[in-house]
């Protein structure tokens, strides 16, 4: 009998947001898989619960993960958390997750709170459409590299970053992107939670002599939209409009068909036709 894996997504800071679902959930699981058990503890403490962990984090998470997987192969049900938030989202659960797809074992979630849709709900930047970037690379040439990939990226973008690293964030976005406006979102459901609309350039100035601090969400504008702009004049757009008609199409499709191929207006090309006429 194959067990499973249940992710359950806990308090990213106010323990009231753990859900009664949530807390059924590890107390009636085998085991709990914590990325680390100091801080699943005092979650476990707070609601009366007792059960036996394992750890399972970033540097151990291939040979724990095969372990965890055989456990689930002998129908023992495993609880997923991490220290705050969704499992597996920009977190080494992802590979636990995988392992289990490979090898069958069922995966069910129990949802909870999540920086990043808490981060864009109030940051008041379009929300409709978004990109999650995770952390940048503490390496420079990484960092930059990502940055330079997701310049023309139209939708919002949400970034998580530590606070002694923003200052140098703010610096390499503002010098790749250019200003755009932003919105810091820290402690998130915390005593001190606070959103912090601004701009790259503000942002990067008001931190380069001051220390962030707490968890933080970057919520950052996208590009603006380029506008496309003809690669040929609407003038020698015409002349291949009359090259059409000359073959034997009307002015209206050799119009249209000289638009799509050059990008210049269709109707400043039919109105030059009809002047040359």
């Amino acid at each position: 009998m194959t067990g499973k894996l249940i992710i359950v997504g806990t308090p990213i800071g106010n323990l009231g947001d753990f859900s009664p679902r949530a807390i059924e959930t590890l107390r009636s699981c085998d085991f709990i898989a914590a990325e680390d058990t100091r801080v699943t503890v005092k979650l476990l403490n707070h609601f009366g619960i007792k059960k036996p962990m394992v750890s399972y984090f970033e540097h151990n998470k291939i040979e724990r993960g095969d372990v965890i997987c055989s456990r689930m192969e002998q129908g023992e049900v495993c609880a997923l958390v991490s220290d705050a938030g969704m499992p597996a989202i920009s977190d080494p659960g992802e590979l636990l997750v995988a392992q289990c797809v490979q090898r069958n074992i069922p995966v069910y979630v129990v949802p909870g709170p999540t920086a990043v849709i808490s981060a864009l709900a109030v940051s008041g930047l379009p929300a409709g459409r978004f990109t999650f970037e995770g952390f940048l690379s503490v390496n420079k040439k990484s960092r930059r590299e990502h940055l330079e990939q997701v310049k023309k990226e139209q939708r919002t973008m949400v970034f998580y970053e530590a606070p002694h690293k923003l200052a140098a964030t703010l610096r390499d976005m503002l010098e790749a992107w250019g200003d755009r406006k932003l919105a810091i979102v820290r402690e998130i459901t915390k005593i001190h939670e606070e959103v912090i609309r601004t701009t790259l350039k503000e942002a990067a100035q008001r931190y380069a002599g001051e220390n962030a601090r707490g968890e933080l969400v970057l919520v950052i504008a996208g590009a603006e939209k380029e506008e496309k702009t003809a690669a040929v004049t609407a003038e020698e757009a015409a002349r291949q409009a009359m090259d059409y008609m000359q073959a034997g199409m009307s002015a209206s499709e050799a119009a249209k068909k000289a638009a799509q191929e050059t990008g210049c207006k269709k109707g400043d090309i039919y109105r030059l036709l009809n002047t040359a006429e």
